[in-house]
């Protein structure tokens, strides 16, 4: 396989791919959704906590999580939540990180 500049490839290189900018992005539309008091349940407020974790490993057993994790972790859960509340830009975004990170 050969990696071009306009469509990067996940299993040449990870260069051109902002991983890590793509899932902090998704997370801020997911926020927008799970910090809303009618959309949220408990399962989402205990997302909440991992969140709050991200990048502390003396909180999580040694084990450095970070957004990418998370979303790889429960994507699916994430993608229920979108379809939902028809977050098209959210889906978008999610479907890019799946195929270029996950």
């Amino acid at each position: 396989m050969q990696q071009t500049a306009s469509k990067p490839d996940r299993y040449v290189s990870f260069v051109g791919i902002e991983g890590d900018a793509n899932a902090r992005k998704l997370m801020e539309l997911l926020r927008y959704h799970i910090d809303d008091p009618a959309k949220t349940n408990r399962f989402w407020e205990l997302f909440k906590g991992k969140l709050e974790k991200i990048k502390q490993p003396d909180q999580t057993s040694g084990f450095s999580q970070d957004e990418l994790y998370l979303i790889h972790a429960y994507i699916n859960n994430i993608r229920e939540l979108f379809e939902l509340y028809d977050d098209q830009q959210a889906l978008a975004l999610l479907e890019q990180i799946e195929a270029e990170s996950c």
